[in-house]
């Protein structure tokens, strides 16, 4: 199993905007194809920022699933209406510790 991490620093203000967008129009397409398993709004740090984590297999699998969700055509309809919303975005892979509770 590996763990995406995906940051977008959100203009500031429109947090809310954003998350609501994207939990209404958003989050049923990307969910047929990987597993939301958090998303938080940062406190501290850099701000006006959402994180979303994502779990998939493996690379192969992150791939895959990702080429099958930029083909769909819901999914093209739906991220110019955020990309107004977007300063900066950043994906990290994280893979699970042996003792970790998530693996």
């Amino acid at each position: 199993m590996i763990y995406e991490k995906r940051t977008y620093r959100i203009t500031a203000g429109k947090a809310p905007e954003f998350l609501k967008l994207y939990e209404a129009e958003g989050l049923h397409i990307i969910t047929k194809y990987a597993k939301l398993t958090g998303c938080w709004v940062t406190d501290s740090g850099p701000l006006n920022s959402v994180v979303f984590i994502w779990a998939y297999d493996d690379y192969g699998h992150r791939t895959e699933q990702r080429a099958k969700l930029g083909a769909d055509a819901d999914w093209q309809a739906f991220v110019p209406k955020i990309l107004p919303y977007l300063d900066y975005q950043e994906s990290v892979f994280l893979q699970p510790a042996a003792f970790s509770p998530l693996d």
